[in-house]
């Protein structure tokens, strides 16, 4: 069994963090984390991009502060995958688990699985369902609002718009949601056209999808991108079509290379609105840290969004991540999830 187990781990891509400071526990805090060696499992659904390297990324930082060993893993756009890496992880005992994305129906049984070995859960962007588990959120909805506001404010109430969409995973099904909503006041926004797919090559497929689609429909205007790597094909689509002067991009998420994206000359790319995908991953792992603590970091663990244009990121001399960090304070880091003896990673 365990050698089936370590070769489910190699064929997944799971890496072990841990540090020094897990075997000597962290002054003053709570148990188990004031005796050290603690371990958790972090399971993505999602295996590639950007964002997830940066959530990652903060997963490291607040694991590494709190003296925790985190074993990270992807599934890599396979549902079954990530059912066996949760199954894994309870196998081998973790102490907690955070699973970050996928479709909540086909995970639900196994993350009860987990809780009924006494391992607590918590989820990012995707909805289980269930009291004992803990949401951390990006308030998808506020994002969409800020960016599909901003889309209304730039291109008027009245355009031929499209989304890149695909229906059952949670973060996207409420973005979309708004979209809708913001069809029904704006009699004049007609959605022209959905496509969109997630697989483990979504730009350049989303770029294929996009072109047959802006030939077809020669007057949309505007395409909400819901995700960046949507954002992603969307743009290689649109750049490669020549019309970029035409079609205008308002995307949700971000990264160094989003900005430069949309920092090129005559960027179709225009507006995003983010959360940092570095401090999702820090609150996810709060928040599974104080429910090992046996204490409530609360059912919904929201991080609040920011709108950024292009125009921003010009103005204020913004090339990368860390500078928007800089010159956008509430970007760099949220209270979601703290508590007095969780180490701040910053």
């Amino acid at each position: 069994m365990i050698k089936h187990l370590l070769s489910l781990a190699a064929a997944a891509g799971i890496t072990a963090l841990a540090t020094a400071a897990s075997a000597q526990g962290l002054a003053g805090a709570p148990a188990p984390f004031d005796k050290g060696g603690v371990k958790i499992a972090v399971v993505s659904f999602l295996g590639s991009g950007d964002w997830l390297q940066a959530f990652e990324a903060g997963v490291k930082r607040q694991a590494d502060a709190l003296g925790i060993e985190a074993n990270i893993s992807q599934a890599r756009n396979d549902i079954n995958t990530e059912r066996q890496l949760i199954q894994q992880a309870i196998n081998l005992g973790v102490q907690g688990i955070i699973i970050n994305n996928g479709q909540p129906e086909a995970i639900k049984d196994v993350a009860q699985a987990a809780l009924d070995a006494g391992i607590p859960v918590v989820a990012y962007d995707t909805n289980l369902d269930n009291p004992k588990i803990p949401q951390v959120e990006q308030s998808d909805a506020d994002m969409a609002r800020l960016v599909i506001g901003q889309a209304v404010k730039e291109q008027g109430e009245k355009f031929d718009g499209g989304v890149v969409y695909v229906a059952g995973f949670a973060p996207l099904d409420r973005r979309y949601a708004v979209w809708k909503d913001f069809a029904k006041r704006y009699p004049g926004i007609k959605e022209v056209a959905t496509w969109g797919v997630v697989n483990d090559t979504v730009a350049a497929s989303v770029a294929d999808q996009t072109k047959a689609v802006l030939t077809a429909n020669p007057t949309l205007s505007v395409v909400f991108a819901p995700w960046d790597e949507f954002a992603r094909g969307v743009k290689l689509a649109i750049d490669e079509l020549g019309v970029a002067d035409k079609v205008k991009i308002y995307g949700v998420d971000i990264s160094t290379s989003d900005i430069q994206a949309i920092l090129e000359p005559n960027s179709p790319w225009v507006a995003t609105a983010a959360t940092n995908p570095a401090v999702v991953g820090e609150a996810s792992v709060r928040a599974l840290a104080q429910l090992i603590a046996g204490q409530d970091p609360g059912h919904s663990v929201l991080i609040k969004p920011t709108l950024v244009t292009r125009k921003d990121l010009v103005d204020n001399n913004i090339k990368t991540i860390e500078d928007l960090q800089a010159k956008f304070p509430a970007f760099k880091d949220s209270d979601a999830a703290k508590a007095p003896w969780i180490p701040a990673t910053n």
